[in-house]
């Protein structure tokens, strides 16, 4: 059974369409357990940072941004049923708290200091899942992935860790603005699979981060300037490896109200075959505080941030679009995990690589090595 929550709508928001308009947000998410799975391990976060109020707000109506921005986030659980329903929900737990730690009410949040806030609850998030996975047997292995967004003015930040997704709906333009912390995608980046190939790709559930599963993680940070009409997506897996990238654009295209766009994006990945769980959020965005043009296209950017203290301004540079960026690189050379995926039939849940400690380059050196062997052989038999 599927999970919706929509809480009464906020009496908040401005009544003189006059004033200087804020950000305005209509938005909806929606968690289905999918065709497959018997239990639901995703889990999603909505707040309102401002006004320290977690749940959905009502998806026709806007409401307008405070000055401590709004947190978005999607987690997808692994290491069995009951494991996996409880790092997911621990994730989401624990960043929301992080997150609104020692906010006053009059507390405005920079741009830095909202993105570094988002940084330290995501690792914090994973040091604490971490300690819980040792400390009980039972839940040895669990782990989540993340997808993570929070607003402050015209900045959306996005952390990522795993390969749950975030997408912005531009002008008829979808655009991923997160990076799959996977090891086809590494290849994919390095030109070493096509996207057509990577779909049948024997390896493609092969993740190479996750919370929990390591007592440190690389969250990569990237942002998005917000322009009118924008739409931001967050999904789990059970959505992006169901539905192909058209096929989402188009059905984001075919509605306005959140609701029914989350609605009609789960039922798509069930007809697709649902093979895992499926939790999407969608965000509207709007309001004269938003620009309607911009001088930079949408795209995947890093966000650079000083360090704390440091007086130096941020300064957000774009990334040509490979990952891992050089300088995180060694946060990719830990244990790899398995993701279900349409092409790897559903498992009680993800595993672990038999043999510890085995780097994604290597795993993708062997794979590359197997595929030579094959061309080779093949061309000894073909050879006239």
């Amino acid at each position: 059974m599927d999970k919706i929550v929509a809480p009464p709508s906020d009496s908040h928001v401005p009544s003189s369409p006059k004033a200087a308009e804020p950000i305005r947000l209509r938005l909806f998410a929606r968690t289905d357990v999918g065709q497959v799975r018997e239990h639901n391990e995703d889990n999603f976060l909505v707040a309102d940072l401002s006004r320290r109020s977690r749940g959905l707000l009502d998806a026709n109506r806007a409401t307008a941004l405070g000055h401590q921005g709004s947190l978005f986030a999607v987690c997808d659980g692994m290491g069995g049923a009951a494991a996996g329903e409880i790092a997911s929900q621990l994730a989401v737990d624990i960043i929301y708290e992080k997150m609104v730690e020692g906010l006053e009410e009059t507390t405005v949040l920079p741009r830095d200091d909202l993105a570094r806030r988002l940084v330290r609850a995501v690792e914090l998030a994973g040091l604490r899942i971490f300690h819980e996975a040792k400390a009980d047997r039972s839940r040895r292995g669990m782990g989540t992935t993340v997808t993570a967004a929070a607003l402050v003015d015209n900045h959306l930040f996005l952390a990522q860790v795993g390969d749950s997704r975030g997408y912005i709906l531009r002008k008829g333009e979808l655009v991923q603005v997160t990076r799959d912390q996977s090891l086809v995608n590494q290849l994919i980046e390095a030109g070493q699979l096509t996207e057509e190939e990577a779909e049948t790709f024997e390896h493609n559930n092969i993740i190479l981060q996750a919370l929990g599963t390591s007592d440190t993680v690389q969250v990569d940070l990237t942002y998005v300037e917000l322009q009118q009409g924008d739409l931001l997506m967050l999904c789990s897996d059970g959505l992006s490896g169901m539905v192909r990238p058209d096929e989402i654009r188009e059905l984001l295209q075919s509605e306005k109200d959140p609701l029914e766009l989350c609605k009609g994006l789960t039922d798509r990945a069930n007809q697709a075959g649902g093979h895992d769980n499926i939790t999407v959020i969608v965000v509207q965005f709007d309001g004269d505080a938003l620009s309607t043009e911009s001088s930079e296209p949408l795209r995947y950017r890093k966000y650079n941030l000083p360090e704390q203290g440091s007086s130096e301004a941020t300064v957000p540079l774009p990334m040509p679009g490979v990952m891992p960026p050089p300088d995180s690189s060694a946060a990719f050379e830990q244990q790899p995990h398995y993701n279900n995926s349409p092409t790897n039939p559903p498992t009680e849940d993800r595993i672990e690589i038999p043999g510890t400690n085995v780097p994604g380059w290597l795993v993708a050196l062997l794979v590359l090595g197997v595929v030579a062997v094959l061309l080779g052989a093949a061309f000894v038999l073909l050879r006239p």
